[in-house]
């Protein structure tokens, strides 16, 4: 009988930090140690992809930690390689653990001769051999319906929403969340709901994209601390100008939460510059060293619930369980107070 005692986690150069903490915290969890597959991930002169594992996999559940994060392309070649080899080498059952799901932007055709990359992206995965998908907060819920394999789907909101208890418990009777489009309202409203807060809306009208040309606040955020949540933020052109408007409005001070932090280009130099006061991310992308030093740039991890939710799925259990407060707190008492 192949040996079925321990969950195998294997992880690509994607975001190394997050997969070694997602082991230490299954390790906390089981009370026995998890580690990480022994495994090499390199590339020839020219670039191409070699991986090889030195641990037996046959018979196993393995999961494999990869976001597919700037440098998109090489992430997700990484993640279809790996998958590859591990199918080869009889592994049991892969599962696909991609905190960050990339080219989720493109999931429908907004104009004649274009593609649904998403699509493209998910088929390609389920060839590759991928059984089961754990991602957190896709760009676009639809995108569960381009697998025939299972998604499961977590929350950054239920995070979020302990972080904001914890540190605006002095002025919560002030505080309101923002979508910062129409489009995100669902994911502000289940927050706000959480935190017991209202909600406001800012809408925006573009003459061309990546140009937003007007801005109207839908509610009242005068004397409100304003908390931004998105699921990306990737130049932080949109996120900074809609803090503007919020002040300009009579808020009193505004945060921003966000899942993703892609923040290339100029993102970090105008979130520091902006009016912001802070801007908290999770740690499902790497971050770069501009992104740990900027002084109102905060990471939290995401670490404990990607375990559990790991765990739940290797022994059977509930993963949606996780969205609840009752059974996230815990999981997350060093951190903070529940």
């Amino acid at each position: 009988m192949p040996n079925l005692t321990d969950p195998k986690l294997i992880s690509g150069n994607a975001n190394k930090p997050l997969a070694e903490a997602i082991a230490r915290r299954m390790s906390m969890h089981r009370g026995m140690n998890v580690g990480l597959v022994d495994a090499r991930v390199e590339r020839f002169n020219d670039g191409e992809i070699f991986v090889e594992m030195f641990d037996n996999v046959r018979g196993e559940d393995v999961f494999i930690i990869q976001p597919t994060s700037n440098p998109a392309n090489d992430n997700l070649m990484e993640l279809l390689i790996m998958a590859d080899a591990l199918r080869r080498s009889s592994a049991q059952r892969i599962t696909a653990v991609i905190p960050y799901f990339g080219y989720a932007r493109q999931d429908r055709r907004t104009k004649a001769r274009t593609p649904i990359t998403a699509k493209l992206v998910a088929n390609m995965l389920v060839e590759a051999g991928i059984e089961r998908i754990l991602t957190m907060d896709l760009h676009a819920a639809q995108i569960q319906g381009f697998f025939d394999i299972p998604v499961d789907n977590l929350y950054a909101s239920p995070i979020f929403a302990l972080d904001i208890l914890s540190n605006f418990k002095d002025q919560l009777s002030d505080v309101m969340v923002v979508s910062p489009d129409v489009g995100g309202v669902a994911r502000a409203r289940e927050l706000a709901k959480r935190i017991n807060a209202p909600l406001s809306i800012v809408d925006k009208r573009r003459e061309k994209p990546g140009e937003v040309a007007e801005m109207t606040i839908i509610g009242n955020v005068e004397g409100k601390t304003c908390i931004i949540v998105d699921d990306i933020c990737d130049t932080a052109g949109t996120l900074c100008k809609a803090a503007e408007v919020l002040l300009e409005n009579g808020a009193k001070e505004v945060h921003s939460y966000i899942t993703h932090g892609v923040l290339s280009g100029p993102a970090v130099e105008r979130v520091t510059n902006s009016v912001m006061k802070s801007l908290v991310i999770t740690d499902t992308i790497e971050a770069t060293d501009p992104v740990k030093n900027a002084p109102n740039i905060r990471i939290v991890p995401t670490a404990p619930m990607f375990a559990q939710a790991t765990l739940n799925i290797w022994n059977g259990t509930s993963v949606s369980s996780l969205f609840e407060t009752e059974t996230l707190g815990p999981i997350y008492e060093g951190l903070y107070s529940v």
